[in-house]
């Protein structure tokens, strides 16, 4: 059993599904409603409870909303420091395609005058940071580069934090839109770069040598949180010592069950899917 510390934001997303998107000034009725925990750490940390491993969420819960999140994020470990979250989500999924959009106050608010406990890096096989939660996050990876633990970055926009943070981390795992190159992300020391590119092959780089891997096809039904789960799996996948490529279809496989099912059962049917394998 890998164990995996998931350093940033949580949310409460409220996931709408509709027909349409509504234009401005229009409004629809949905097609269902579901209130869950959200945010990329948090999501990547239910995903890796839900494979079977030892998931740690080091994020901010405060108020009524975080006792709701707490409440409904077992069986994460859940550490909670600062004050400043979980941020409300309003999520819209679209029925035909699973396409979503998302308005969020992400870490708006946190009090940063934390400290991360070493304890916890030092008890983890891996650190996956998402850089929301600034502070946090650099605080972690400097334990994790001074006790050896890898760090994987959830890279999926600029974060200012990224200046100081990208020297530490071992595998930056990037959206299309991050906006550095891959040669620029060497240039600041991260090994082993990897890019998502949504329904097209991911790529990687590391040492000059590239390569990429196929994203399977699936019916969608609900791409929110996606990348989220990609990088919880590919935090085990890490954990476990698995080679680039085997991680990334490790990555890509949970993915593709997170896409094929929606913010009701997820989880539920990823814990199926496991035990399936």
């Amino acid at each position: 059993m890998a164990s995996v510390l998931c350093v940033g934001l949580t949310t409460v997303d409220v996931s709408q599904r509709v027909a349409e998107f509504p234009v401005p000034g229009q409004k629809v009725q949905s097609l269902g409603v579901h209130l869950s925990p959200g945010g990329p750490a948090a999501n990547a940390a239910r995903a890796v409870a839900a494979l079977g491993h030892r998931a740690v969420l080091l994020t901010a819960l405060g108020g009524e909303l975080g006792d709701f999140a707490l409440a409904r994020l077992h069986p994460v470990e859940v550490r909670s420091v600062g004050a400043g979250g979980p941020a409300l989500s309003m999520v819209a999924v679209r029925e035909r395609d699973g396409e979503r959009t998302v308005i969020s106050r992400n870490a708006a608010g946190f009090d940063a005058d934390v400290a991360v406990d070493p304890a916890l890096v030092e008890a983890s096989d891996v650190v996956l940071v998402d850089g929301h939660l600034g502070p946090l996050a650099l605080q972690a990876a400097r334990h994790a580069r001074r006790l050896g633990v890898p760090v994987v970055l959830d890279a999926g926009s600029w974060k200012p934090v990224l200046d100081d943070l990208l020297p530490l981390v071992d595998v930056a795992a990037c959206s299309a839109a991050f906006e550095l190159s891959e040669a620029e992300l060497h240039a600041r020391g991260v090994p082993l770069v990897i890019r998502t590119h949504g329904p097209r092959p991911v790529t990687w780089s590391r040492g000059g040598v590239t390569g990429s891997q196929p994203v399977g096809v699936v019916e969608a039904r609900d791409t929110n949180g996606a990348g989220d789960v990609w990088h919880g799996a590919l935090a085990v996948a890490v954990a476990e010592g698995l080679a680039v490529e085997d991680a990334v279809r490790s990555a890509n496989e949970v993915a593709a069950v997170r896409v094929r099912h929606t913010a009701w059962d997820w989880v539920e049917e990823l814990g199926r899917w496991r035990d399936s394998g």
